[in-house]
């Protein structure tokens, strides 16, 4: 397990209120639980021990990153987009866009939002989490598909804040 999948791990259990996540594989175990101070405690072979070591001071580095995020988004935007932002999964999972097929989106282009709105749901390890949004706006591009697979920091919407 690499230091990243630690740390999505670590955010997926911040983000759920969860207090501990424990996966053990036949080649390694992982117990990470909540408490005032987020601990990492990996267990391995001799020969993948010196990967699960690194994880805890690798931790509480990405934890900022969340936050600059939505004004780093002009790096890869074209210069038309450049006053986008992108709302981005906090987690790997599966996107929905209703709480369940019956349901409205929560969101369509051309939908106004403001921060703290839920915007979708992200499925991680059969919890179903509400993803809000940090920023207000109109929705101007849905990224993803409905029940499509995402990725930690995948942008999934675009939102013009003016």
């Amino acid at each position: 397990m690499k230091a990243k999948e630690i740390q999505e791990l670590i955010n997926f259990l911040s983000e759920s209120g969860l207090e501990e996540v424990n996966i053990e594989t036949d080649n390694f175990k992982v117990s990470i639980k909540r408490s005032a101070e987020q601990h990492v405690i990996a267990s391995a072979p001799a020969a993948m021990q010196a990967a699960p070591a690194p994880a805890p001071q690798a931790a509480p580095a990405p934890t900022p990153q969340p936050a600059p995020a939505p004004a780093a988004d002009g790096g890869g935007a074209p210069a038309a987009d450049s006053n986008l932002i992108e709302i981005k999964s906090p987690m790997i999972g599966t996107f929905y866009r209703s709480a369940n097929p019956e349901s409205p989106a929560f969101v369509e282009v051309g939908s106004s939002i403001k921060a703290g709105d839920t915007v979708c749901i992200i499925e991680a390890m059969k919890l179903f989490n509400e993803i809000e949004s940090e920023v207000s706006g109109k929705i101007v591009k849905v990224l993803v598909d409905n029940a499509q697979p995402v990725e930690y920091d995948q942008p999934l919407f675009l939102v013009d804040p003016s």
